[in-house]
């Protein structure tokens, strides 16, 4: 009886503690049960960031596709130059009239990824990018086989090939946006430039090797089989980098967003794609209202200032050349190469400089915030906070903008020696190694300037870059209508002491971007508690 007795006890002791939680127990499921829901969430969103994803290795791979997408822009644009005497022969029109395409190039080119680019950032890069190498693919076909009496046929042509190759730049910054953080954008901005930079350099020397060797068709069939190449690619191996959409559950977005052959990102690992949670779309962002936002105008100026400069400068280099030295048509093609070199030299060593500026300063400023117990701030949040500086004071070396006024100085010193060792018919060798410097200078400032746009509107990478290009563009195609005529009112020597003075003129628009900027940015971007 006394055994059957502590039985019960012993049931009734653990009975308790088997069905009936405790208090603190019961506690410590409820935290955990509200908990989990938003814990999970938060860590798939983390583990499938943008900005973890992929590996560094992953990521500088990504560039380059990109990259090479970017190329066709500006290469289309300037491959086509040294065709022009011929297309007036077998047309039969008047150099102004075959210039009037490329005039039409470039209002579609500043035009186009407005369009794209807004696209991108709301339905996703990797089929706006394969769209529109499918339109230049498509373009280049008819101008290869336009009929010689069909003018109009290759003034449509040329604007359709503009608006498919044009927004490629756009869109890769919108790729450079969604996968890199602030520490590391200025080095993958740097290689992804390099490709459209020094597109105008290397265009004119293909260009005229294949309308002399094959006539002006070869060059259109050759970009027919660069930009399928290229779309292959693209179809075969490049991932969607844009996480609101690659989310997606559909299977009109696994087929949209999935590469074929899927070497780059977590899948290849083995994690399925329904892991990812499911991300709001952003709203539709009109890039229009960037241009009501002063800082990002007064960036859009400087940077479409140098950039006129450049395209002048690369404008006038056939002409000059060919009068000044009696170079034929492959030695000029070979002297863009000069000003290319320069550009690939300051597209890799300028990315770096930035990244390198851009760490210094964040770790300054972490220092100055762990002073203050009141501002403590997570590493993450230091693009949005509006303390940060990612302007810089300037004659303070800080952030991206720390060296470009500098740049822009040697720019300006540059160019006028450049002008005037070529009017007064000086060696060779000199205007070719001032190409070198000037193509150096050009690219760093232009990458700094486009770099800092892209922080300043987080999510609107490919929106704020169609906006510097449609700005560019304007101004570009404006300074190089005009540029032979100055020459013949004023000479070489002046014409380059006029470009000077353009340089110089983006020293105060700057001096305006850095000290208003913050303060702008201020209003924008409330302080992180």
């Amino acid at each position: 009886m006394t055994h059957e007795l502590e039985e019960k006890k012993e049931q009734e002791q653990i009975q308790p503690e088997s069905s009936t939680p405790s208090n603190e127990e019961t506690s410590r499921e409820d935290e955990r049960s509200e908990e989990k829901p938003e814990e999970k969430t938060e860590q798939k969103k983390l583990l499938f960031d943008d900005k973890q994803i992929f590996s560094k290795k992953e990521k500088w791979l990504i560039v380059c596709m990109i990259g090479f997408a970017a190329i066709f822009s500006p290469f289309t644009a300037n491959i086509y130059f040294p065709a022009i005497p011929t297309l007036t022969v077998v047309f039969n029109k008047s150099t102004e009239l075959i210039n009037l395409t490329v005039t039409m190039y470039m209002i579609l080119q500043g035009i186009a990824p407005m369009f794209w680019g807004t696209l991108s950032d709301n339905l996703g890069r990797r089929p706006i990018t394969a769209a529109c190498l499918f339109v230049l693919a498509l373009s280049c076909v008819g101008l290869a086989l336009t009929p010689t009496s069909a003018y109009w046929l290759l003034m449509v042509l040329r604007c359709l090939q503009a608006a498919g190759s044009a927004s490629t730049i756009a869109i890769g910054a919108g790729v450079i946006s969604d996968i890199s953080t602030p520490e590391e954008r200025g080095g993958f901005f740097g290689l992804f430039t390099l490709g459209p930079m020094v597109g105008p350099a290397i265009g004119p020397v293909v260009g005229g090797a294949l309308a002399q060797g094959l006539g002006w068709r070869s060059i259109f069939w050759f970009l027919v089989i660069a930009a399928s190449l290229c779309l292959l690619i693209i179809i075969m191996i490049m991932p969607e980098t844009l996480l609101s959409v690659r989310s997606k559950q559909t299977k009109l977005a696994k087929i949209l967003y999935t590469p074929l052959v899927p070497v780059v990102g977590r899948k290849k690992k083995g994690t399925l794609p329904e892991e990812i949670p499911e991300v709001p779309k952003k709203p539709f962002q009109n890039p229009l209202k960037l241009f009501v936002k002063f800082d990002i105008v007064l960036l859009l100026l400087a940077n479409a200032l140098i950039c006129a400069v450049f395209y002048g400068i690369i404008a006038s280099i056939s002409s000059l050349f060919d009068e000044v030295y009696g170079l034929d048509t492959t030695r000029i093609g070979l002297c863009f190469l000069a000003i290319g070199g320069g550009m690939g030299i300051g597209s890799s060593a300028n990315g770096k400089l930035m990244d390198m500026w851009y760490e210094r300063e964040k770790k300054r400023f972490i220092e100055r915030m762990s002073k203050d117990s009141e501002k403590q701030v997570d590493p993450k949040t230091l693009p949005r906070l509006p303390e940060f500086p990612l302007e810089k004071a300037l004659f303070t070396p800080e952030a991206r903008l720390g060296f470009v006024p500098v740049l822009i100085v040697l720019l300006a010193a540059s160019t006028a020696g450049y002008g005037w060792a070529i009017e007064k018919r000086a060696n060779i060798a000199g205007p070719l190694i001032l190409q070198i410097i000037i193509g150096y200078m050009c690219i760093s400032i232009m990458n700094g300037s486009s770099t800092i746009m892209i922080d300043l509107v987080p999510g609107q990478g490919s929106a704020v870059t169609a906006c510097n290009n449609f700005v560019r563009c304007l101004l570009s195609a404006a300074l190089v209508s005009v540029i032979e005529l100055i020459f013949d009112a004023i000479g070489v020597g002046w014409t380059y002491i006029l470009l000077t003075g353009i340089t110089l003129l983006s020293l105060p628009v700057l001096y305006l971007e850095l000290k208003l900027g913050p303060k702008i940015r201020q209003k924008r971007f409330k302080p992180v508690a």
